[in-house]
């Protein structure tokens, strides 16, 4: 999920951090990292920014948002196995990287169950289910009328293969019954503009990749995948409203820490984060980027990754999906 134009917030952020966070300390004397396997400018790293600086402008002690970008989150990860377990070195990471890639690749550098210490579920957001502009379907069940009604139709394209968004399709193809087949692009750019540009039928993203483009007409978003609508598109009905009760699907991101932080640090930094999530212009901050805030316990966030995990493990295993 990538909201490029979103960056500068963080610098506007920073002027209010100190109301939000008042009287807090950190759990660790000096720097603090916190790593993103992802891009500057992206959803991921933006929030993280937005997080440090609120934090930062209330306890006065330097946090930097490091960016280890690459193979889809999982060289941060590895990254913070690495780290000392002391509570400097931090993670922020969508679902993909601790539920996800386990569940997709066969050799991963890294174990989330023996590497990572949750700490704190930070936001969710919803996937956007879109055509182009032109598409006859106005709504779920016009699309799965069009894509039965003639063969090899129903194509949808995502930012990426073994993505949230890959998977979350298949998950619309098994409970519609139609043959859904996967077109992977390398970001969100190319998606939209063959989206866009009528190249493919229907696409898949986090709602924030989209809606801008659905507002000016380029494509038309018919469907959400949360338990209910997105303040971003209120006017937009989720599957479940469609008559798929079946097809929900919610990402999220998440901080963690390295395996072997002691329990008082992690406590420390979960209820600093939650405090600082929660904040009135943090947490506008956040809905605007297309998000719900949340602020869990460690147990909590613990907990939502073993629900997503067991949730997800068949839909990946009946996609037959290989990233060799």
């Amino acid at each position: 999920m990538r909201i490029g134009w979103l960056a500068g917030s963080v610098i506007a952020a920073s002027l209010a951090a100190a109301s939000g966070a008042a009287h807090a300390q950190l759990p660790v004397k000096g720097p603090t990292r916190i790593l993103v396997g992802f891009a500057a400018g992206g959803t991921t790293d933006v929030v993280a920014r937005l997080i440090a600086d609120h934090i930062k402008g209330a306890v006065g002690q330097p946090i930097v948002v490091e960016n280890r970008a690459g193979a889809g989150g999982r060289i941060a990860a590895e990254a913070l196995k690495g780290a000392a377990p002391d509570g400097s070195t931090l993670l922020l990471a969508p679902m993909v990287v601790p539920v996800l890639a386990p569940l997709v690749f066969k050799q991963l550098n890294y174990d989330p169950a023996k590497d990572f210490a949750p700490v704190a579920h930070v936001a969710n957001f919803q996937l956007a289910f879109a055509v182009r502009a032109d598409h006859p379907a106005r709504g779920v069940p016009e699309f799965v009328a069009w894509a039965k009604s003639g063969p090899a139709r129903a194509s949808f394209g995502t930012p990426a293969s073994g993505s949230q968004a890959h998977f979350f399709g298949v998950l619309v193809g098994q409970t519609t019954g139609i043959d859904m087949v996967h077109v992977p692009y390398k970001g969100i750019a190319p998606l939209a503009i063959d989206l866009a540009g009528g190249q493919i039928p229907a696409g898949i993203s986090a709602l924030s990749d989209l809606t801008e483009m659905h507002r000016a007409g380029r494509l038309r978003i018919i469907a959400t995948s949360g338990a209910r609508r997105s303040p971003l598109l209120p006017a937009v009905p989720t599957f479940r409203e469609q008559g798929f009760p079946a097809i929900e699907g919610t990402g999220w991101i998440a901080f963690y820490a390295p395996a072997g932080t002691p329990k008082a640090v992690i406590d420390q930094w979960s209820a600093l984060i939650v405090k600082t999530v929660q904040a009135v212009e943090l947490r506008e901050r956040l809905i605007h980027l297309g998000l719900e805030p949340t602020g869990t316990t460690p147990e909590e966030l613990a907990a939502i990754m073993a629900a997503d995990t067991a949730r997800w493990r068949p839909i990946i295993k009946a996609s037959g999906f290989s990233p060799d």
